[in-house]
């Protein structure tokens, strides 16, 4: 398994991922948009997982965010997006993805890292749990139509 940046050739196989964790359309022309200005104002930096075979196997989306629930830090790197194939799940492919975001902030002079996971999302939680992720602060987004 490679864990490296993400490639315009990965554009076709990142959408694929990201359209089973975010079902939608749209994500082509915001893949596109990263490629073409090197980022966006959501994503910094795109890692994906290589499967032996070719193709991908997962991928983590890196932001930065002036503010993280919990952080002391601004900007703070985020983990917008981080979803592994089920297939390929539980073979540490989802930890290397979030090791190599680390690093890269590590290396970025970064001090936190964050993320969030949705509240009935109890697999993802585990995972960033795994991962030595605590908890800091649970939410509930409440909304009206005018």
């Amino acid at each position: 398994m490679n864990i490296r940046a993400a490639a315009p050739s990965d554009a076709r196989e990142w959408d694929r991922m990201r359209s089973a964790l975010w079902p939608s359309d749209g994500h082509a022309a915001e893949i596109e948009e990263y490629f073409r200005t090197g980022g966006s104002p959501l994503l910094t930096v795109v890692f994906v997982a290589e499967r032996a075979g070719g193709g991908l196997a997962g991928f983590l989306e890196l932001g930065l965010r002036p503010y993280a629930e919990g952080c002391e830090s601004s900007p703070v790197p985020f983990i917008e997006g981080w979803y592994v194939d089920a297939d390929a799940r539980h073979s540490g492919i989802g930890r290397s993805l979030v090791r190599t975001a680390e690093e890269w902030a590590r290396r970025e002079g970064y001090r936190e890292i964050a993320s969030d996971v949705e509240l009935e999302n109890e697999g993802s939680l585990a995972a960033h749990r795994a991962l030595g992720y605590d908890e800091v602060s649970r939410l509930v987004c409440l909304r009206r139509t005018l």
